[in-house]
C-alpha cells in the first residue's frame, strides 16, 4: 500500500500580504487520489493541473474563477503534477513538497518558499533526500517524472561502498561525488558530545557543496537543463546544512529555514535508507556494523535534531556561520570560491517573481 504522509508535515505557513508570506499556497495530501490546495490570496483564480511549471494548452483545468482558499483537487500519487493558479495579479505555481513515495525517506522538493524580498524558490528545480536503496517500482516511476539531470551524493566512501547510488544510471543523470572518510566527519562530531556538531562540516564538505551549487547553476542555465537531486544517508545533517545555506543565500527567512530543517524528524524512514546487509561482506569497512544495527528496526524513528542543552543544531550552526563568515554569502565566497556573479546566477536560476 502506498505510504501517504500526513498533512501535519506540509508546513503550511500562509499569511498576508503575499510578499510577507512564507508560502503563497500549499498542497496537503488527502489520499492516494486527492490533495487539498490552500492559498493565501482571496481573489478569483483559475486552477490548472500541469506536468510542469509552465501554463500551456496541455494543462487540465481544475477550477475556473474560484474564490475558494481551500479546495480538494484530483492529484494522483502516481503523477508528479503541479498546480498553476492564474489570477488577475499573475500566476502562482505550487506542488506537493514531500513526494508520496512508498519506500522513500525525506524526499522533497525545495521549492515554494517566499523570500524576504518577495520572490519565490522555484518548484521542480532541486530535490533533496535521504539515501534511496529501497524505492519500489511505483516510486521509481514517480522519480522518472522529475527529469533529473544531476545526482549529487554527499556521502562518504564507506557509505557509498555499502549502498551505492543507482538512480543516476536509471535516469541517465550526471553523478557527482567527492571522496572523504566517515571518520573525518564523525570524529569531530562525537568529540563535541552533541553540541556544535556542524562546525567544520562546511569545510570538510566544501568540495561537495561547491559541486552542488555549481551544478544547480549549470542545469538551470542549460538549454534543456534537468533537475538536481542531492542527498546523504539520512537527508538531515549534511543535506540539511546544504539546504540551509542555499535557502539563506536566496533570502528565505531563518524561521522558515529552521522549521523546514526540523521536518526531517517526521519525514525520515531510517529502515528505508539502508538495504539489508551482512557486515561479513564488508570486512574493511569501519561503519558497516553500526549501520547493520541502526537500520535493522523497521519501526525505527529519527531522533530530534536538538542539542543536549535544547538548542537546534542548525540554529547553533547559523550563529557560528555568521560569526565566522558573516553569513552564507560570505561562506560561499571565502570557502567555496564563489564570486558575486556566481551568487547572482544562483539566485537567478532558483528564484522567480512571487506572481
Amino acid at each position: 500500500m502506498r505510504h501517504i504522509l500526513s498533512g501535519a508535515v506540509a508546513l503550511t505557513m500562509l499569511a498576508a500580504p503575499a510578499a510577507e508570506a512564507r508560502e503563497l499556497a500549499a498542497v496537503t495530501r488527502i489520499d492516494a487520489e486527492h490533495a487539498e490546495l490552500e492559498r493565501a490570496d482571496t481573489g478569483p483564480v483559475s486552477i490548472w493541473r500541469s506536468t510542469d511549471t509552465k501554463l500551456d494548452a496541455s494543462d487540465v483545468l481544475v477550477a475556473k474563477n474560484t474564490h475558494a482558499q481551500k479546495l480538494a483537487v484530483e492529484l494522483p500519487v502516481s503523477q508528479r503534477d503541479y498546480l498553476i493558479l492564474e489570477g488577475k495579479n499573475g500566476v502562482v505555481v505550487v506542488a506537493e513538497r514531500v513526494l508520496p513515495l512508498e519506500q522513500g525517506s525525506n524526499f522533497r522538493d525545495i521549492g515554494g518558499y517566499v523570500t524576504r524580498d518577495g520572490q519565490v524558490v522555484r518548484w521542480g528545480k532541486v530535490f533533496r533526500s535521504g539515501a534511496q536503496p529501497m524505492l519500489t517500482p511505483a516510486d521509481l516511476t514517480l522519480v522518472d517524472q522529475l527529469h533529473l539531470g544531476t545526482v549529487v551524493d554527499l556521502r562518504s566512501i564507506e557509505e557509498r561502498e555499502i549502498n551505492p547510488d543507482t538512480i543516476d544510471d536509471r535516469e541517465g543523470a550526471l553523478f557527482v561525488s567527492n571522496d572523504y572518510s566517515m571518520r573525518a566527519l564523525m570524529g569531530p562530531m562525537m568529540a563535541r558530545k552533541g553540541e556544535h556538531i556542524y562546525e567544520g562540516m562546511e569545510k570538510l564538505l566544501a568540495p561537495q557543496y561547491r559541486s552542488l551549487y555549481r551544478q544547480i547553476i549549470a542545469e538551470g542555465e542549460g538549454y534543456d537543463g534537468g533537475a538536481v537531486i542531492y542527498h546523504c544517508s539520512a537527508g538531515q545533517d549534511r543535506t540539511g546544512v546544504a539546504t540551509a545555506l542555499l535557502y539563506d543565500l536566496l533570502g528565505v527567512d531563518r524561521e522558515t529555514i529552521l522549521k523546514d530543517y526540523h521536518l526531517s524528524t517526521e519525514l525520515r524512514h531510517p529502515h528505508w535508507e539502508m538495504p539489508k546487509l551482512d557486515p561479513a561482506d564488508f570486512p574493511n569497512n569501519p561503519i558497516v556494523a553500526h549501520y547493520a544495527k541502526a537500520y535493522a528496526d523497521k519501526d525505527a524513528r529519527a531522533e530530534h535534531l536538538f542539542t543536549p542543552s535544547g538548542q537546534s543544531h542548525l540554529a547553533q550552526f547559523f550563529t557560528y556561520l555568521d560569526a565566522t563568515y558573516g553569513g552564507s554569502a560570505g561562506y560561499m565566497k571565502q570557502v567555496l570560491g564563489f564570486a558575486d556573479e556566481d551568487i547572482a546566477r544562483l539566485r537567478a536560476v532558483m528564484l522567480r517573481p512571487a506572481q
